[in-house]
């Protein structure tokens, strides 16, 4: 399954969330440190969900950028 992560820069480093998975975050120095440490992130999150019996959400969200003239 492929989720959305949403990457943002922090005064620290990077931050990053999953829409599809409330809860999910991780945090790195990188956005290469922080994309691997959300792949892990999920992983433990739908492994946490599988073992407590629950469902595992299809993922749903998609992004896209728009021009504005400035």
């Amino acid at each position: 399954m492929k989720y959305l992560i949403v990457i943002e820069r922090t005064s620290t480093g990077f931050s990053a969330y999953s829409p599809d998975l409330p809860g999910c975050i991780a945090a790195a120095g990188t956005e290469d440190e922080v994309q691997r440490e959300m792949r892990d992130a999920i992983a433990f999150h739908l492994d946490g969900l599988k073992q407590e019996g629950l469902a595992i959400p299809a993922p749903h969200s998609s992004s896209s950028y728009v021009d504005i003239p400035a």
